[in-house]
């Protein structure tokens, strides 16, 4: 019998390494294959409507990021793609699946441009971050509270976030339609306009609001939070397992309520960006899907704050190139969600297979051979 037959040999640094490369490439593989799957769909549901597949994205590619113009609107449209798409992935650290960060934008939105009609004579180095502060405390009140419920009443925070965004939209509605309607604004109801000096600038040289390099440096920071800290830890620690880190004596309900209540303060931040720099006034508007598309770039990103970056500039670009397709393709105004629509259920069946697919095992597997 020899010796050590059993034992596989030691890993050469070459096999170390390519070892560690696989294990991180195990987490891009499924979603970029799920990604593949939808825009495979998607081309043979154009075909069926005797449109070309091959036209549609390359205006797609022409609209969203073939030309400086393209950048623009594209970078522009990925702030609040950011800021939604953290409104789920910090509460999804916990196991939580919180869907209703569009509620959280129109709220951060309409407390923005409220509140900047009481602050027009203030100095805008005290007003702006005083607006941007209290869009973010309505919408960690607002997603907060589905933590809350979901700690202290059991109820489901997917349902409740939802229900909650539809409630918030109605209440932006009677808001912007009564209390806070300018008298000016006839054939589209919204606040008074944000005086000059509240409204954001652009980036040096770009044509995109400041609102972009906000939501990507609230990315890495969330990353550090997660990745790097004791708290991002614990988090996913209860995530995995509630009741082990309630035996370790983790906080489980304040890190329920602080991580939604984050979530929902990004989401409002998004809508205090929109009236600032965007429409210049809170109006109908606000709830353009953003919360919604979010959630996609969220699961598609499979909650990693750094990967949410490229792939909001993504769907970003898609949404950039809607108007192209409309009306070179003869295609309606939805073609976009629907597109959205056939990407997300890849990305949920492309969960079933989360585990199935090991790069590392493949290559352990043959070394021992």
């Amino acid at each position: 019998m020899a010796v050590g037959a059993d034992i596989p040999a030691p890993a050469t640094p070459l096999r170390a390494w390519l070892t560690g490369i696989a294990g991180r490439a195990e987490g891009l593989l499924l979603p970029v294959l799920a990604l593949l799957a939808g825009f495979a769909v998607f081309a043979v549901f154009l075909l069926l409507l005797g449109k070309n597949p091959a036209t549609f994205y390359a205006l797609v590619y022409k609209a969203g990021f073939g030309t400086a113009f393209s950048w623009n609107n594209t970078l522009s449209r990925a702030a609040p793609l950011l800021f939604s798409a953290l409104c789920v992935a910090v509460p999804a650290r916990l196991g939580l699946v919180v869907i209703g960060g569009e509620g959280a934008i129109v709220l951060g939105g309409v407390m923005a441009g409220g509140l900047a009609m009481l602050l027009a004579g203030w100095p805008a180095i005290l007003a702006m971050p005083l607006l941007a502060l209290m869009a973010a405390l309505v919408g960690a009140i607002w997603i907060g509270a589905v933590g809350a419920l979901r700690q202290w009443r059991g109820v489901n925070e997917t349902i409740a976030s939802l229900l909650l965004a539809y409630i918030a939209i109605a209440l932006m509605n009677h808001l912007v339609e009564g209390p806070l309607r300018d008298p000016a604004s006839l054939n589209k109801p919204s606040t008074a306009p944000l005086a000059e000096s509240l409204r954001v600038g652009d980036l040096p040289g770009w044509n995109v609001h400041w609102g972009l390099a906000v939501a990507v440096v609230c990315c890495i920071l969330c990353w550090v939070l997660i990745e790097r800290t004791t708290t991002g830890f614990g988090a996913r620690i209860a995530g995995g397992n509630v009741r082990a880190a309630q035996v370790q004596g983790l906080p489980v309900t304040r890190l329920v309520v602080g991580f939604t209540a984050l979530g929902g303060a990004f989401a409002g931040l998004a809508g205090y960006f929109e009236v600032s720099a965007v429409h210049g006034s809170a109006n109908a508007s606000l709830a353009s899907g953003y919360g919604y598309t979010g959630i996609l770039v969220a699961f598609l990103a499979r909650h990693n704050p750094l990967a949410i970056i490229p792939v909001a500039l993504l769907l970003a670009g898609f949404e950039a190139s809607s108007g192209l397709v409309q009306r070179r393709m003869d295609l309606p105004d939805a073609t976009m969600t629907v597109l959205q629509g056939f990407v997300f259920v890849s990305i949920l069946a492309s969960e079933t297979l989360t585990g199935r697919i090991s790069l590392t095992a493949w290559l352990n597997r043959k070394d021992t051979a």
